[in-house]
């Protein structure tokens, strides 16, 4: 066998693995509306072997990031922060990050933002105080 033949078999073998499949190949492959297949072919051109062996660790860390940045927006930081400046960055962050451990621990998306929202008030509630 040739090396470009024994480089193309373990790339599929990585790329054929349960958790590749379930966690990345099947999920973009419907995302981006085409075959299993064609996303394999495209993968094994953009990445060689040892990215595509960290390739399903970055994912892991990739949801969480991404998590971070939806609790972002969602709890409306970009004009509390940015805008009206009446929370801190460092509160911010720090609700976000606290949030995305517990989404981690198990509490439901939904009940971690309801919670952030709790907080924020809170967080204004407090900064008003101070303007009196």
């Amino acid at each position: 066998m040739e090396d470009d033949a024994k480089l193309k078999l373990m790339q599929k073998r990585i790329i054929k693995s349960y958790a590749w499949q379930r966690d990345i190949i099947v999920p973009l492959s419907k995302d981006f509306n085409c075959t299993v297949e064609e996303l394999e072919e495209v993968f094994f051109d953009l990445f060689d072997m040892s990215s595509l062996e960290a390739l399903h660790g970055t994912l892991e860390t990739a949801k969480d990031i991404c998590m971070y940045q939806k609790f972002h927006a969602d709890l409306r930081l970009c004009w509390f922060v940015g805008t009206l400046e009446v929370i801190s960055l460092e509160d911010a962050k720090n609700l976000k990050m606290k949030l995305v451990q517990e989404v981690k621990n198990g509490k439901s998306y939904e009940d971690a933002l309801k919670e952030g929202h709790l907080e924020i008030f809170e967080l204004l509630k407090k900064e008003a105080e101070l303007c009196l």
